[in-house]
């Protein structure tokens, strides 16, 4: 499967032909069977944060949406009784899946690129009703285009103008799983990449006062990647160079493009094998620190009163997310402040002794303990740390106690890497703590079981209909 290039300006190749050419013809056939395991995995963790995700204040203020829009439609909203028509579902799903911030993440690209491909690829694939395979499929071409979109695009540079790239990137990603499932021509799935690009959006605003606009960005990515791929079955166009174009993504979107990264290895790996998951229910900027924090305090058995300061090395790509303004850091006001927020990771890594979803909690932002915590938390950037980001987000943590001593943990790569992935048992103890209260315990292990053979299934909706509940049609509806 490996497409060729000739050498030169990578700007003046025909890199959206040639990018939608490849995955026009990508088949399941081509996928190694490490790259259909990794999607089961990833899928696997997928469900259970949308599951749980749905439970969200966000989560439930979308559904609460999709309901009242009164669209007919027979597709899922994950964990809940609520159908919707498939772009609504869609975007349900992705705000859902989006809203604890436990979603899978890819760091070269510094996006999370399930939370826009599982959302598009349910919903399209229930619309369809096509089989696992084509589902799978579609799938791997999503990650593949989120991601290499994401490097290309200098993700970097992106966060500096404001852009956050899971939106950004995610609905061409969308639009290429959606026009794999729904079977669309190259040419079709052309004009629908170009019509994406009407559609790329996602400010970084939220950062401001923690808004709940950051979870919208991939459930609209999602919806709007199946209204470009619909659109284009229908023979609606798009611009032909919608990503190397002049006026295109890439040039548009940042001012240190890199179409090469675009290609790089380009069928020789696939993209979905360098995703990783989340352990901590925050930023992935904070998580290699809290992971050096969780070190130090577990194996010297640091108390919170022991602790005179604490000094995070962070990544200066993650600076602007996760530790400035320092004062703003140092006291969140709300949740998503708080999932934002170096200094509450680690205050909160010293007093609970983990940072999964029940720690992130107004009761938290108000514990004497991590109140007092943050206060003695600061961040800097070292040049060792940056020499091999973004393949690597190492982080450096030094803390000294009241007694005098200074104890240090280096953090390589964080807890969910690749290098140091969670297990398929840790992925289904994750799985079964989210969804506990939702689906009853014999159905999370049919659920469980029913992935690990997906590839077997003719039809998506044999599958997905495990995914409803039979109570009220989502968390808080009163009918």
């Amino acid at each position: 499967m490996l497409l060729r290039r000739t050498t030169g300006n990578p700007f003046a190749m025909n890199t959206t032909k040639d990018f939608v050419h490849f995955y026009h013809q990508l088949g399941f056939e081509d996928l190694p069977g490490e790259v259909l395991d990794k999607v089961k995995y990833l899928c696997l963790d997928f469900l259970g944060v949308a599951a749980r995700g749905a439970m969200a204040d966000s989560g439930v203020a979308a559904q609460r949406f999709v309901k009242d829009l009164n669209r007919p439609g027979e597709c899922t909203v994950i964990g809940t009784g609520l159908r919707a028509a498939g772009e609504y579902a869609a975007f349900a799903n992705g705000v859902a899946s989006h809203s604890l911030e436990l979603d899978d993440v890819e760091n070269e690209s510094s996006l999370h690129p399930g939370v826009v491909v599982f959302p598009t690829a349910f919903a399209a694939g229930e619309m369809a009703g096509c089989s696992a395979k084509t589902f799978i499929t579609a799938v791997v071409a999503g990650y593949e285009v989120i991601i290499r979109l994401g490097k290309g695009v200098h993700p970097a540079e992106h966060y500096r103008h404001g852009f956050h790239p899971t939106a950004t990137c995610g609905v061409f990603a969308a639009t290429a799983v959606a026009s794999k499932v729904f079977g669309l021509t190259e040419e079709q799935m052309l004009n629908a990449l170009g019509i994406a690009g009407s559609q790329a959006a996602g400010s970084m605003a939220f950062l401001q006062n923690g808004a709940w606009t950051k979870r919208f960005h991939p459930g609209w990515a999602s919806h709007s990647g199946i209204l470009a791929a619909l659109l284009a079955k229908t023979g609606f166009t798009g611009p032909d160079e919608i990503i190397e174009g002049k006026l295109g993504f890439l040039r548009s979107y940042s001012d240190q493009p890199n179409p090469d990264r675009v290609f790089e290895g380009l069928g020789e790996a696939f993209e979905i094998m360098r995703t990783s998951l989340k352990p901590h229910a925050c930023c992935r900027y904070m998580q290699p620190p809290i992971d050096g924090v969780l070190d130090l305090v577990t194996k010297y058995q640091i108390a919170p009163e022991e602790v005179r300061h604490i000094t995070l090395g962070i990544l200066s790509a993650g600076r602007l997310l996760v530790a400035d303004p320092p004062e703003q850091k140092a006291h969140p006001q709300n949740v998503v402040d708080a999932q934002f927020s170096a200094p509450f990771g680690a205050a909160i890594a010293v007093v609970k002794r983990r940072a999964f979803l029940d720690e992130f909690s107004l009761e938290n932002l108000h514990h004497p303990q991590v109140r007092e915590l943050m206060k003695k938390v600061s961040c800097v950037t070292l040049p060792e740390l940056e020499a091999e980001f973004p393949k690597k987000w190492k982080s450096r943590v030094t803390l000294s106690t009241q007694d005098g001593r200074i104890l240090e943990s280096q953090i390589e790569y964080p807890k969910g890497d690749p290098e140091n992935p969670l297990s398929w048992e840790e992925v289904a103890t994750k799985f079964s703590a989210l969804v506990k209260g939702i689906f009853p315990g014999p159905l999370q292990e049919e659920i469980r079981d029913r992935i690990k053979a997906l590839e077997t299934y003719p039809n998506l909706r044999d599958f997905t209909k495990l995914l409803r509940t039979s109570a009220r049609a989502f968390p808080g509806d009163p009918a």
